[in-house]
């Protein structure tokens, strides 16, 4: 049937989740020109990067711009005029599926990845599984939000999705 206001709000909210920086993440930062301040670190479990010059820069809850502004900064106060600096991500930290899934536990997060890809990744839902929609816990909340099963419904890293039972 027709979507109900709180799906279309959580679907909404779900479109606009912007990837943010966690522990536990492997990054590439390459600063444009500077071998020597480029390189592969790990975002401690703290929320911070270890850089040899520029010391330690919190990463944790800031997105891909806001962390590169950040070691721009860092390294224009110490080093350099005008640092061009771009950060990827190597390694993000697994989602988590449980519930009535085919196979539940932990899965490698891809950029992009939607519900129904993550549900796809787990084998798909048991025959108990409901249809409609999940259950995900984005890191840093304290609760599990109702979700729609659609492509729209995009999994963040570290996501806990659990897929419910429906009613017979």
């Amino acid at each position: 049937g027709p979507a109900t206001q709180a799906e279309i709000q959580a679907a909404a909210a779900s479109a606009t989740a912007v990837p943010r920086f966690q522990g536990g993440e492997k990054i590439r930062i390459t600063v444009y020109g500077e071998p020597t301040l480029s390189g592969d670190y790990d975002i401690d479990p703290n929320g911070v990067v270890s850089l040899p010059l520029a010391g330690t820069v919190r990463a944790v809850g800031l997105t891909q711009p806001e962390f590169e502004t950040e070691l721009a900064k860092k390294f224009k106060s110490e080093y350099l005029k005008n640092p061009k600096v771009t950060v990827t991500i190597l390694q993000f930290r697994p989602f988590y599926i449980v519930g009535e899934i085919t196979k539940a536990g932990e899965f490698p997060f891809k950029p992009g990845l939607n519900i129904l890809t993550a549900m796809a990744l787990a084998g798909g839902g048991t025959y108990r599984a409901n249809r409609n929609y999940v259950l995900i816990q984005h890191v840093g909340e304290t609760d599990m939000k109702e979700y729609p099963q659609s492509a729209e419904t995009m999994v963040l890293p570290g996501d806990l999705i659990r897929v419910p039972e429906r009613y017979f």
